[in-house]
């Protein structure tokens, strides 16, 4: 006769308990997966169940990840492959064709990971919004961009620019024949340029580290480092590791200097007084000092006008979500043009002319007028922004089925538009790495899908600051190149890059800056 002990009997109740409950959520998944492969099994595709790539894709550094996602482009002819990260399939898109259904989409404007991971930074600003709430902001926000206010925040653009130069030609001054990394010095002027032009802010970034502006930057760094650490996803369990920790702190860093900010604007509209400064001698945010309208200031204006005005915290998403987006992408376009301009000489050298040309013996800086006719420059920029756009790549979550061509994709799954796989695709651009301006002449392009070439996005959820960043690409760009001409140390082939929010560089950029005669 077996004897079962008060324990035996807890312990044998538990065990069903778990079974009862573990088997139907195991048995929901394997179904759940089961179905979704039966639909997508007809998709070129890489990583086997359970784990797909995931620890493939861990042991690689980010340049390597960037070869391996190439290397697929190359593989997969057909534009479209499925890699499985753990269970979720991202369907990787770099065919016109298939971008040009999804990107004009008004229903499937959802964002997906990694932008998941930026909530707590930018709450539900325009990069990270979706729905009714996506629509609205755009809408309030559109007018602030209009061509009449990017003439006043190309002053801005000038002054910094200015400073850039005088930062240079000190650096210069300490060993003429050293190269120098000019990704930090693009880095802190497009930091002074969205700084101001986004809050009225003159953080002063290219002279002195601000406890703002460092933060900014480390900010960035910890976002990228988690993106490829899938177990740190889970925000609570980010929140309790040290690296979390301290994006936490950040965080706040960030929020309480923009409430600020956002809190003397108001005083100052109510005061009607303009020139409202703090009591703090050592103030950083000397909103009084510009009367020209920042970003925030029109987007003030706007908000008393709408009927369903944003709060203070929605308005402090939008305006961090402004300084995220046009900083880092920026001084990376920066960083590669200058780059290709050193490895392409021949191509430099028509630039000097086309400088020459405009701008003559004026040492002036340059007027939005004079920057329109640069056009070789401004094929330049289009170049390099094919060859390394600063956002590699954007994703969607569909929100219904979608066909394309041959291919049906379910509701609910995870789309990669691989913008720099396009860009680099040899069924779509001839000799895809050839640095070649004259791609973009207008005869060469009239015939090209339009959707071949979308540094800036396209559709609805486009970039809404192209304008302003072409700009400043343009201004900065021609401050250096009318006082130097530049040679690079190494050849694109021999330089790491990672592809990751922004298409970075994963080494130091290193330059020769040779005065003009």
């Amino acid at each position: 006769m077996v004897c079962y002990t008060k324990m035996d009997v807890i312990s044998l109740t538990l065990c069903a308990v778990i079974v009862v409950l573990i088997i139907p959520i195991i048995t929901s998944i394997v179904y759940h997966q089961y179905v979704l492969r039966r639909k997508l099994k007809n998709i070129p595709q890489c990583g086997r169940f359970p784990f797909g790539v995931a620890f493939e894709m861990i042991k690689l550094t980010e340049y390597e990840r960037v070869q391996w996602f190439v290397q697929r482009m190359l593989h997969f002819k057909e534009g479209i492959f499925i890699h499985w990260i753990g269970m979720q399939p991202l369907i990787n898109l770099y065919k016109p064709e298939f971008l040009e259904i999804i990107l004009p989409s008004t229903v499937n404007i959802e964002k997906g990971q990694p932008y998941e991971m930026l909530h707590s930074w930018l709450g539900k600003g325009l990069l990270t919004s979706t729905g009714k709430q996506w629509f609205h902001d755009r809408k309030l926000i559109g007018p602030t961009f209009h061509f009449s206010i990017l003439d006043q925040f190309a002053i801005v653009m000038s002054e910094k620019a200015e400073i850039l130069t005088k930062c240079l030609e000190r650096e210069i001054a300490k060993n003429p024949e050293k190269a120098i990394n000019i990704f930090p010095f693009t880095n802190n002027v497009a930091l002074d340029v969205i700084c101001e032009t986004a809050m009225g802010v003159d953080v002063r970034a290219q002279e002195v580290e601000t406890k703002y502006t460092k933060t900014i930057l480390r900010g960035a760094r910890l976002i990228l480092e988690r993106l490829f650490r899938p177990w740190y996803w889970p925000d609570w369990l980010y929140n309790l590791v040290p690296s979390g920790k301290e994006y936490k702190s950040g965080l706040n860093t960030i929020h309480e200097f923009t409430r600020e900010v956002i809190n003397k604007k108001k005083i100052a509209r109510q005061s009607r007084n303009s020139t409202v400064k703090s009591e703090k001698e050592d103030d950083e945010l000397d909103i009084g000092k510009r009367k020209r309208k920042a970003f925030l200031d029109l987007l003030l204006d706007q908000n008393e006008k709408d009927e369903v005005p944003l709060t203070d915290d929605e308005l402090r998403a939008q305006v961090d979500t402004f300084m995220f987006e046009g900083h880092d992408t920026t001084a990376v376009a920066l960083t590669w043009t200058l780059f290709l301009l050193g490895n392409n000489l021949e191509h430099q050298e028509k630039v000097h002319e086309e400088l020459e040309e405009v701008f003559k013996d004026s040492e002036t800086p340059a007027s939005v007028k004079e920057l329109a006719q640069l056009k070789y420059l401004n094929r330049i920029i289009k170049e390099s922004l094919r060859l390394y756009p600063s956002v590699p790549m954007i994703t969607r979550r569909l929100a219904e089925d979608v066909k394309l061509g041959d291919y049906t994709f379910p509701k609910g799954v995870t789309i990669v538009l691989g913008i720099a796989l396009m860009h680099l695709n040899p069924e779509v651009w001839p000799d895809p790495k050839k640095f070649d301006p004259d791609r973009f002449l207008p005869e060469n392009s009239k015939h090209r899908n339009p959707y071949a070439y979308i540094p800036f996005s396209a559709g609805p959820r486009n970039c809404i600051g192209q304008r302003f960043a072409l700009l400043e690409e343009k201004t900065i760009l021609t401050a250096i190149l009318r006082k130097w001409r530049i040679k690079s140390v190494k050849k694109p082939d021999a330089v790491q890059s990672e592809a990751t929010l922004t298409f970075r560089p994963s080494e130091d950029i290193l330059i020769h800056f040779t005065p003009k005669k």
